[in-house]
């Protein structure tokens, strides 16, 4: 899907364990490079050991993705001819207790993608402990789509007076008061507590900032023809991604390759459920980009 040649430079965003790395970074050549940015120390160090046979340079760095300007400067990187980002969780990192991600284990209120050894941001427990009701509520209508919102957030407020809330355990049986919900079937198609742990999860980690701050870089870091690929894996990613392509395109620094975001087939969603709501879009950088100053550019992406 993506084009480059076997001396280019990948920038993979969001490494993970190397599992797209592995696959970009195969077509690769000895004068190829591979870039891999994470910000979870414990996944780059099975990326190390995963991408070591490769025949290309690797250089894995420990860093937020938003901040891939300063990374590539650091390498003494001027462009690069891909960049990809898979902005979803991985499922090591959902199934790990320790981090409170999922609402399925119970564990530490943490959610920071750096790891609970991290000394750096604000937990999950620190936010719902310490916001006002309607900045809680904000918070998960926002980036949760949470309808019922206001009902969570007061209760939520309404606990904490008794006893601070540390655990998924205790946010998840506060969620499912608001909802009624006993265990077992509910109405839903989803867990009560999906749309506000993802919530808690974007806010600590700035999530659609740092993605911003991705898409507001690429296009100077890329090469002429080069291409910038985006799995998202809900609506505000996704929303995200296609304005700022679209308003690149209007500008003349963008083609857009997908018309239409792809997602997974039927196979791959049967191996891989998660997979069932990844959207990918693909844009490449015009051989004869206008550069436009930062304001008409935040102009188009506002109103695209």
């Amino acid at each position: 899907m993506l084009e480059y040649q076997p001396d280019a430079v990948i920038v993979d965003c969001t490494v993970g364990q190397g599992g797209h790395s592995l696959q970009l970074a195969s077509k690769l050549n000895s004068d190829g490079l591979l870039i891999g940015i994470d910000v979870d120390p414990d996944s780059l160090k099975v990326a190390k050991q995963n991408l070591a046979g490769l025949g290309c340079q690797v250089q894995l760095v420990k860093n937020n993705f938003g901040n891939i300007a300063g990374v590539l400067e650091a390498l003494d990187i001027q462009r690069a001819d891909i960049i990809l980002a898979d902005i979803g969780i991985s499922s090591a990192q959902l199934a790990d207790p320790n981090r409170g991600i999922s609402f399925r284990f119970d564990g530490p209120l943490d959610m920071r993608l750096a790891g609970p050894a991290s000394t750096e941001g604000q937990t999950a427990a620190d936010l719902v402990n310490t916001l006002y009701e309607k900045e809680l509520a904000d918070i998960i209508f926002q980036y949760g789509e949470e309808r019922r919102s206001r009902a969570i957030a007061k209760a939520i407020v309404s606990a904490r007076r008794d006893n601070r809330i540390e655990t998924t355990t205790q946010l998840v049986e506060i969620i499912n008061k608001v909802f009624g919900y006993q265990g077992g079937g509910h109405s839903q198609k989803i867990h009560p507590a999906t749309r506000t742990f993802q919530a808690l999860r974007i806010a600590v980690n700035d999530e659609l900032g740092v993605l911003e701050r991705l898409l507001e870089a690429a296009p100077a870091l890329l090469n002429e023809g080069g291409e910038i690929a985006v799995i998202s894996f809900h609506s505000l990613e996704d929303r995200i991604v296609k304005k700022d392509f679209r308003a690149n395109k209007d500008i003349s620094v963008y083609d857009i390759i997908t018309k239409k975001p792809i997602i997974a087939e039927h196979q791959e969603i049967k191996s891989n459920p998660r997979s069932r709501s990844a959207k990918l879009r693909i844009a490449r950088k015009l051989a004869d980009s206008r550069r436009k100053d930062k304001n008409e550019i935040e102009s188009y992406r506002r109103f695209a």
